[in-house]
């Protein structure tokens, strides 16, 4: 069952960010997004390197999840990404607070299944 639920998490916030990284490249190229954007977030990607650097780590990072490879350095990209998203929704844009809630809620469970990854960064070293 564990097994089960750490797969179903991957591959909640793989297929997550592989749409919103595809729909952000539809504004780059001027294109309509398949699915609705926060304009108060558009507004924030004044110079489009912002939005194109942005989207490319989603999508990087979600093909990494998907494929279930090098786990550990996509939690670790997604880290500033899913901060930001989360800090967006509460504080400038409500409309999909319960979906980011969901995804901070699936992100710090997968942070938690890989801690042992991470556990040498917070190590004193001499």
């Amino acid at each position: 069952m564990k097994k089960f639920i750490l797969h179903a998490a991957r591959m909640f916030i793989g297929l997550v960010f592989l749409v919103a990284g595809v729909n952000g490249y539809f504004v780059i190229f001027g294109q309509e997004p398949f699915i609705a954007n926060s304009p108060e977030a558009m507004k924030l990607f004044e110079f489009d390197y912002l939005l194109i650097i942005e989207k490319s780590l989603e999508i990087i990072t979600s093909v990494l999840l998907l494929s279930n490879r090098f786990i550990p350095l996509a939690l670790a990209i997604l880290a500033p990404l899913i901060t930001n998203i989360f800090l967006l929704h509460l504080f400038v844009d409500h409309s999909l607070l319960p979906l980011v809630i969901v995804l901070v809620i699936v992100y710090v469970y997968l942070l938690f299944q890989y801690r042992k990854n991470f556990v040498s960064i917070f190590e004193k070293k001499p």
